[in-house]
């Protein structure tokens, strides 16, 4: 089936403001992430979709492709789904912006879920290295059921009060999504869960979609503060 992966950029970032034109050794985030979804060779395209001149500039000065976002949107997702719905794919993976260090071999295996002829969203998880980790609120927690399908997304520790590392997963924030699912999805009602947790997993789970959810090893940095942009250096460095 034919993939494209589809990047929602802005810079509106309650928690970090223009995030995603902040460098990492010189680059910008969000090039960095585009980079590293190209560089992957599993998809045919990879846009990044943004209604910021100046995030469209940085992508483009650079020869990468974008679609311009027409209108503000709740979430990247709803974001990613207005361009979707244009273009002649099959899959659509929703990789975030802030999300440079891109698995090859995780995004393979969220791809290949879809062998699954009844799997139409799915996401990634992994293990927690720390319990300092666990309480961060800006590591999502995700509970399963027992074909791995998506029960709740929470910012608070789920299930409650473990002292097993291993009860916990963490919800890496990369979906993916049949192209129909995507708009489907977007179309749908936000709800209460979603609102107070502000995760757009939970959208799905209100209205009683399934979300698989695979398990990788792949941890990946996610840039939510300037602490994180700092910790990014720090990893290249030991990469290389």
């Amino acid at each position: 089936m034919k993939t494209t992966a589809l990047i929602p950029a802005r810079l509106e970032s309650k928690r970090f403001p223009n995030k995603l034109i902040e460098k990492i050794n010189g680059t910008p985030v969000i090039l960095k992430t585009y980079k590293a979804a190209v560089d992957t060779g599993l998809f045919e395209n990879v846009y990044v979709i943004s209604g910021n001149d100046v995030i469209l500039d940085i992508i483009k000065s650079e020869g990468g492709k974008t679609l311009r976002s027409q209108k503000n949107h709740n979430s990247g997702t709803d974001r990613i789904a207005e361009a979707a719905t244009n273009l002649n794919t099959d899959i659509v993976v929703n990789l975030q912006g802030d999300e440079p260090f891109i698995s090859k071999k995780a995004i393979g295996s969220l791809i290949k879920s879809f062998d699954d002829k009844s799997v139409e969203m799915a996401s990634l998880m992994t293990k927690f290295k720390s319990f300092e980790e666990l309480n961060n609120p800006n590591n999502v927690k995700v509970i399963v059921d027992i074909y791995s399908n998506a029960l709740y997304f929470s910012r608070l520790p789920i299930p409650h009060a473990s002292k097993n590392l291993n009860d916990y997963n963490r919800h890496i924030g990369v979906y993916a999504f049949l192209k129909k699912s995507l708009i489907e999805f977007s179309n749908l009602k936000r709800l209460n869960l979603e609102i107070i947790e502000n995760l757009e997993g939970n959208r799905a789970i209100e209205n009683s979609k399934k979300i698989r959810m695979i398990r990788t090893d792949f941890n990946g940095i996610s840039i939510d503060t300037p602490e994180d942009l700092l910790n990014a250096e720090k990893f290249i460095s030991l990469d290389d």
